[in-house]
């Protein structure tokens, strides 16, 4: 596994007290901020994130990063400062999730819009930065966080526990089959579940086989065991499917392969063209 350096986002809700939830509207931004940050430092993110004055500001502990990621990773990795920040921006209702990046070397933007969709997040442009390059495991709960603010919405513990999990599940995932087969394969699992959930083991590891078949992955037997053991407890959460759904089809440029994109099938296509204007033009000189 990669080296992790996790500084992570982990809100005390410490907002500016002049706005309330009344206030949150499509295009309000609420930061966060790591707690171990400079003063320089935080005016500089800031100011990247092109944050109005009256800003609501989260600042996250190190201490919140040991609890929501104590039980994935080694402590040794989750480190001891907070340093990962990010913006989150309320978008107009059915635009889905958007994530961009800025030193984060480790936690996909794909992740990010997974994991967020599972938690319950919805129809928010995110961006996600450090003053230095870290792996970005962290981000996820100090959104969470943001989230539960601009929704005036409390996100269940088990599932803000579950998102964290599925994160980090992902990004190890992504070391033996690749980034974007490993996003895109939690997330066709979840929209089969939101559509047909299995009732049995046999039933949910048969999604899982498709998924990785139609993904062109071979997964280990390891692999298997751990995503079973995911999904099984993710699927018994109370989380919206619907919700769960909705976001994922409005979402899925993030968080598909290439090849399953538009642009990614019209590519494909213009070459099966051209091979059958070069057969023909073979066959052409010799008839």
């Amino acid at each position: 596994m990669k080296k992790i350096l996790i500084y992570l986002m982990l809100s005390l809700l410490i907002f500016n007290p002049v706005r309330t939830f009344a206030d949150i509207a499509e295009g309000d931004m609420i930061v966060t901020l790591g707690e171990n940050l400079s003063d320089d430092q935080k005016n500089m993110l800031i100011a990247e994130m092109d944050a109005p004055e009256d800003v609501q500001i989260i600042t996250v502990s190190n201490q919140e990063e040991h609890q929501y990621l104590g039980k994935y990773v080694s402590k040794s990795f989750i480190g001891t400062k907070a340093i990962s920040s990010s913006a989150i921006t309320i978008a107009a209702k059915g635009s889905g999730i958007t994530v961009d990046s800025k030193n984060i070397n480790w936690v996909t933007d794909e992740m990010y819009v997974n994991a967020l969709i599972t938690a319950g997040v919805k129809d928010a442009k995110i961006y996600i930065t450090a003053p230095v390059t870290v792996s970005g495991t962290a981000a996820l709960t100090g959104l969470i966080k943001a989230y539960e603010i601009s929704a005036d919405k409390t996100i269940p513990e088990e599932v803000k526990q579950a998102a964290n999990q599925e994160m980090v599940e992902t990004a190890e995932l992504g070391d033996s089959i690749g980034d974007k087969n490993a996003s895109a394969l939690i997330a066709k699992v979840k929209e089969e579940i939101s559509q047909n959930k299995p009732k049995n083991d046999q039933e949910l590891q048969e999604i899982i086989d498709q998924a990785a078949k139609d993904l062109s992955v071979k997964l280990t037997d390891a692999e298997m065991k751990r995503l079973m053991d995911f999904f099984n407890m993710l699927k018994n959460l109370d989380i919206d499917w619907n919700q769960v759904n909705d976001q994922l089809t409005k979402t899925k440029d993030q968080i598909s392969k290439f090849v399953q994109s538009e642009e990614g099938q019209g590519f494909l296509d213009s070459v099966k063209q051209f091979f059958i204007r070069l057969f023909d033009a073979i066959k052409a000189i010799f008839s």
